[in-house]
């Protein structure tokens, strides 16, 4: 088995994250530091480590959705002393973030000890949409759902195509849909810092098929087999 695999399996993260771990020196095979990415392992008898703490694939995967609060990072340990959405979760298990949401953000993201799970749901080849509910301040002209709707140019760069809803406007406030199948970083922010709006909430809805449903700010809620179908089912 690739290394990569092993540790997610494990895990530690998504495939793609745990190559950042090999290629930074973090793991060890049989003692020895590994850092090759091509590295194939015998997952019955070699010993992997990480950080120097020993590894064994979990007996059961764990799925979870949480409604992430703003002024949480994504992320086991801050560097700024921020709280994390691991202080929310209770769990004997460790679980890693599937993707990311920015400090400012909040809604849907998932959590899982299932490597193979977190890299279908964000590798770019599946296309997954994902919808965001945006509030910005002042009024939307047409002319600026349009600019959404077929990308932004941002440094000279156009930015992918937007689905672009108007959900309501409060005489103050807009409220909008947004859904995008591409996880550039940042990408909803920055789209609307190009046609100079504020945008006051930045909340996630939905993830393909999956979606917040009733779940309370700062909760989790267990997937459930359909939902986890969803993603699984798209290998």
């Amino acid at each position: 088995m690739r290394l990569n695999k092993y540790l997610s399996l494990c895990g530690i993260a998504s495939r793609r994250k745990c190559e950042e771990y090999i290629t930074s020196g973090r793991v060890t095979v049989n003692g020895k530091t590994v850092n090759a990415l091509g590295t194939v392992i015998n997952e019955k008898k070699d010993v992997v480590s990480v950080d120097g703490k020993t590894l064994s694939m979990p007996n059961e995967f764990v799925y979870l959705k949480l409604n992430k609060p703003k002024g949480y990072a994504c992320t086991k340990s801050d560097e700024k002393g921020r709280k994390t959405i691991f202080d929310l979760v209770e769990s004997d298990v460790r679980l890693f973030n599937v993707g990311r949401l920015d400090f400012n953000t909040e809604g849907l993201i998932f959590l899982t000890n299932d490597g193979d799970f977190a890299n279908m749901v964000t590798h770019p080849s599946f296309h997954f949409e994902k919808e965001y509910h945006v509030t910005v301040e002042g009024e939307m002209k047409e002319s600026e759902f349009a600019v959404l709707r077929r990308g932004v140019v941002e440094n000279g760069k156009r930015m992918p195509e937007a689905k672009v809803k108007f959900l309501s406007w409060d005489g103050k406030f807009t409220k909008l849909s947004v859904v995008i199948d591409e996880g550039q970083n940042h990408q909803v922010r920055r789209m609307f810092d190009a046609i100079g709006k504020d945008i006051k909430l930045l909340k996630r809805v939905r993830i393909g098929n999956v979606t917040l449903g009733g779940l309370y700010r700062g909760k989790t809620k267990s997937m459930t087999e359909e939902e986890i179908a969803c993603f699984t089912g798209a290998k």
